[in-house]
């Protein structure tokens, strides 16, 4: 399997609860059994604390957000690290550190050789024309 999805905070949320937000596109994509679908940890960090604080209108609570990826073997939690923080530097357009985590996750997968789309709404992101992007 050498394709792949990156997945930012919102797409994540609304794919694993199954909310109406979620592009049709995007969910086509996740739908396949055969894509590797990678959650940059920033963007699970940021889903939990967004589901403790109440400030979405998903059905999830946090244990079952960590239930759903860790039931689904697609999915793989990519920690953050040396190598993604030393990308983010060319990812300055973007001007959330948050997402520029996320899109320096996506740069690793290519680097590695991966064929990458970031599922993403984000205008910023897609603007930024870092990465392949999909909504």
């Amino acid at each position: 399997m050498n394709e792949l999805a990156v997945l930012d905070t919102h797409t994540m949320l609304w794919y694993l609860d199954g909310h109406p937000r979620l592009s049709d596109r995007a969910a086509r994509v996740l739908d396949r059994s055969t894509i590797q679908v990678w959650v940059p940890v920033i963007a699970l960090a940021e889903a939990l604390f967004i589901l403790e604080k109440g400030r979405t209108d998903v059905s999830l609570s946090e244990v079952e957000l960590l239930s759903r990826i860790a039931m689904d073997e697609r999915f793989i939690v990519i920690p953050l690290d040396e190598t993604i923080m030393a990308l983010t530097l060319d990812c300055k357009a973007i001007p959330e550190m948050h997402d520029r985590q996320i899109v320096a996750t996506a740069i690793m997968a290519q680097n590695a050789g991966f064929t990458v789309t970031l599922l993403t709404r984000d205008e910023a992101i897609r603007s930024a024309n870092l990465v392949p992007t999909l909504w």
